[in-house]
C-alpha cells in the first residue's frame, strides 16, 4: 500500500523540479547522491501497524482502526500506574552510521528514541498532539554497534497516546544469510507430559524455534528443550528450526515421541465438574471430601467481583446459615490437599452466571491479577477456571480480527491470562468454559459484524482462546443453556440429543471460518484440551441429555461409531472428556453423570 498517498502533490512536485534541476547542473553530485539514496532503507519493521503488533513489543498497548495517519491501523497506548506504555522494536543497523529516526503521534507527552546506538541515545517528545504531528531526531551508530531499540512511550496519568509510520532511515545492515537446517534432532526422556529433544549446533544461529505437530511452541537459545504441556498416551511430532538475523531455516527432519500412560494420578481422560463452594441451592451442599474420587478436575463455584468494572476477585465460602453441613475452612484446605495428592487438581471458578467481570482498565487487569493469586494461595489451589457469561465479553465495533483484539476487556483478560500462567509456571492449570454464543456462533457471526448491527458478544470467546491456546489447559463449552448453533455443514443443531454435542465438537476439533471468511480460520485446538459441557441432570440446566445419548457422543467423536446424521471431519481417540454443571446437582441425581463417565472410560 501506498504510505504516501495523504502527501500535497503540488509542494512535492514543485520540490522536486527544484532539486532535480541542481542535480543536473552537478553531473558527479548526481551520481553520488544516487548512490546514497541507493544505500539507504527504512529498517523498522511494521513501522505502520498494519500488522498488528508484528516486531513490536509493548505493555499495555493494542492496534487500532481510528484514529489513523495513513493505511488501516495505528497502535493506541495507555499509560497506567508505574507503567508509561512503551513499544518497542530492535532493529539490525551499521556500526559509525548515521539514521534518521521519525514517526507521527497523538496525544500528551508523547516520545520517540533510540537507546544502545552506542554514541549518544537520543529522544524526541512532544507536549500536547491533537491532531498527528511528527516526531524526528538523528543518531549515529558507534563503531561496533549493530543493533538499536527504538521505542515509543507516554507519560504516567496523561491518558492514552497513538503513533503511526515509524521509521528509521539510513544504510541497511547486510543481515547475511539464514543458517543451515539442523541436523541430529532426538528425542531423549519421555514422560506423560514431556518429551525432552536435542539437535546438533548450527553454525551463525541465534536461536531455534521448536515445532510440534508442525506448529512453533518454543523458541530457544540453546541445543535442547523439554517440551511440556503434552497429553499422556499420544503422539507428536518435533520438528526444529535455526534462526539469526536474516531469518529461519527450514525445518528439520521429523523425529515423534509418544508419551507414556502415565501414573501416581495423571489425568488421562478426564471428568470436570463444578462444586458449590459459595453458595446453596436445591442440590444441597457438598463437602470436598465428599466429593468422589472419579472427579480429576474440581472447579470451586464461583468466585465473583466486588463490582462488575473493579477486577477484584473475591471467594466466600458458603456461610454454615446457608450450608448448615458446610466445613471450617482448615478441613476445607485439607481436604484439598487430599485431592491433590490423589492426582486431583482443583481450581477458582471466575464469573457464573451472576458474576459479570469486565476489565476495561489495565488497573482492573492489576487487581484481577492479585486478588485471583491470593485466593490461588490462600487455598493452594492448582490453578483458574473462567466461566465468564452475559455481559462479560463483548467486541468493540473497530474490532473485526481475533488474531489481532483491540477492545480493552479482551485485550486486559488476555494480558492478565498470560502473567497468571507465568506466575505461577507450566503446572498451572486454566480451563475455559464459554457459552456456545461466544464459541460456535463465531461460524456465522463475529462481533457487531462487517455492516453493523450485530449483538457484539457474538464470538468474543475466540480472541481469548486463540491467544492463550499454547497455555490453555482445557476448553469445555456449555452445550447447555443455549440456542441453536449452525455447524459446519450449515444446518442448525439444537440441544437434547447427541447431534448437538457431535456438531459442537466437531467444530472446536477441525476449526472453522470466523464469520464465513475463508481467509480467517480458528484453527482447530487439540484433542487433549478440549471436553464436552454437559448438564448433570434435568434440574441442572437445559439440554440435559440421557446416558444413551452421552455414549453416543463419545462413541461418535473418539471411535467414529454410532454417529448418527452429522459426519464428523475426524476421529479423536484423545478427546480429554467430559464437564458437568455441576457435582452437586449429579449427587442429588444419584451420581448418573459420574457412572456414565467411568462406565465408558473405565
Amino acid at each position: 500500500m501506498d504510505r504516501t498517498a495523504r502527501t500535497r502533490p503540488s509542494t512535492r512536485r514543485r520540490l522536486l523540479a527544484v532539486c532535480t534541476a541542481t542535480v543536473l547542473a552537478v553531473p558527479g553530485l548526481a551520481a553520488l547522491s544516487s548512490a546514497a539514496r541507493a544505500a539507504d532503507a527504512d529498517l523498522v519493521r511494521n513501522g505502520g501497524f498494519e500488522a498488528a503488533l508484528d516486531g513490536w513489543t509493548c505493555t499495555a498497548g493494542a492496534v487500532v482502526n481510528s484514529p489513523v495517519r495513513s493505511g488501516s491501523s495505528a497502535l493506541r497506548a495507555t499509560p497506567a500506574g508505574s507503567d508509561y506504555a512503551q513499544c518497542s522494536q530492535t532493529v539490525t543497523v551499521k556500526p559509525d552510521s548515521q539514521y534518521t529516526l521519525a514517526g507521527y503521534v497523538r496525544g500528551s507527552y508523547v516520545y520517540l528514541g533510540a537507546s544502545g546506538t552506542g554514541t549518544t541515545d537520543v529522544s524526541t517528545w512532544t507536549q500536547s498532539a491533537s491532531d498527528w504531528q511528527q516526531l524526528t531526531t538523528t543518531l549515529r551508530t558507534g563503531p561496533s554497534t549493530t543493533k538499536v531499540t527504538l521505542y515509543t512511550h507516554g507519560w504516567y496519568g496523561t491518558g492514552a497516546y497513538y503513533a503511526d509510520d515509524v521509521s528509521l532511515v539510513g544504510p541497511g545492515a547486510d543481515p547475511g544469510q539464514p543458517p543451515a537446517v539442523p541436523t541430529g534432532l532426538v528425542a531423549g526422556t519421555v514422560t506423560s507430559s514431556t518429551v525432552a529433544l536435542s539437535w546438533s549446533p548450527v553454525t551463525g544461529a541465534t536461536g531455534y524455534a521448536v515445532y510440534r505437530d508442525g506448529v512453533k511452541v518454543q523458541t530457544v537459545t540453546g541445543t535442547s528443550t523439554t517440551v511440556s504441556g503434552l497429553a499422556p498416551s499420544t503422539a507428536y511430532a518435533f520438528q526444529v528450526a535455526a534462526v539469526n538475523d536474516a531469518g529461519e531455516s527450514a525445518k528439520s527432519a521429523t523425529v515423534t515421541a509418544t508419551t507414556s500412560t502415565g501414573s501416581g494420578g495423571s489425568i488421562g481422560h478426564a471428568l470436570v465438574g463444578y462444586l458449590h463452594a459459595s453458595f446453596a441451592n436445591g442440590s444441597g451442599y457438598t463437602r470436598m471430601s465428599d466429593v468422589p474420587d472419579s472427579w480429576d478436575i474440581i472447579d470451586l463455584a464461583f468466585g465473583e467481583p466486588t463490582s462488575t468494572t473493579s477486577g477484584d476477585i473475591r471467594f466466600t465460602r458458603c456461610p454454615v446459615t446457608e450450608c448448615p453441613t458446610v466445613e471450617s475452612d482448615a478441613d476445607f484446605k485439607a481436604a484439598i490437599k487430599a485431592k491433590q495428592a490423589a492426582g486431583k487438581k482443583v481450581l477458582i471458578s471466575i464469573g457464573g452466571q451472576n458474576g459479570q467481570v469486565q476489565l476495561t482498565t489495565t488497573a482492573a487487569r492489576d487487581t484481577f491479577v492479585s486478588s485471583v493469586s491470593k485466593i490461588i494461595d490462600t487455598y493452594g489451589l492448582d490453578g483458574l477456571d473462567i466461566d465468564f457469561e452475559g455481559h462479560s465479553l463483548s467486541l468493540d465495533a473497530a474490532d473485526p480480527n481475533f488474531k489481532s483484539p483491540t477492545t480493552p476487556v479482551i485485550v486486559n483478560l488476555i494480558s492478565a491470562l498470560k502473567t497468571l500462567k507465568a506466575k505461577y509456571g507450566s503446572t498451572f492449570v486454566l480451563t475455559m468454559a464459554p457459552e456456545t454464543f461466544f464459541v460456535q456462533l463465531g461460524y456465522q457471526y463475529y462481533g457487531t459484524g462487517k455492516w453493523g448491527g450485530q449483538d457484539p458478544r457474538a464470538g468474543a470467546y475466540l480472541p481469548v482462546i486463540h491467544a492463550l491456546r499454547d497455555d490453555l489447559t482445557l476448553l469445555h463449552v456449555q452445550d447447555y443453556n443455549s440456542g441453536s448453533i449452525m455447524g459446519l455443514d450449515n444446518q442448525y443443531h439444537s440441544m437434547g440429543g447427541a447431534d448437538f454435542h457431535i456438531a459442537m465438537t466437531d467444530m472446536l476439533l477441525t476449526g472453522f471460518p470466523v464469520a464465513g471468511d475463508a481467509n480467517n480460520v480458528f484453527p482447530p485446538l487439540r484433542p487433549d484440551q478440549v471436553a464436552i459441557g454437559m448438564p448433570a441432570s434435568t434440574n441442572a440446566g437445559n439440554g440435559y441429555v440421557a446416558p444413551s445419548e452421552v455414549t453416543k457422543t463419545l462413541d461418535c467423536l473418539t471411535r467414529k461409531t454410532n454417529c448418527g446424521s452429522y459426519t464428523t471431519h475426524g476421529t479423536w481417540p484423545g478427546l480429554r472428556g467430559l464437564m458437568t454443571w455441576s457435582i452437586n446437582w449429579d449427587r442429588y441425581g444419584s451420581w448418573e453423570f459420574q457412572g456414565t463417565f467411568d462406565g465408558y472410560f473405565g
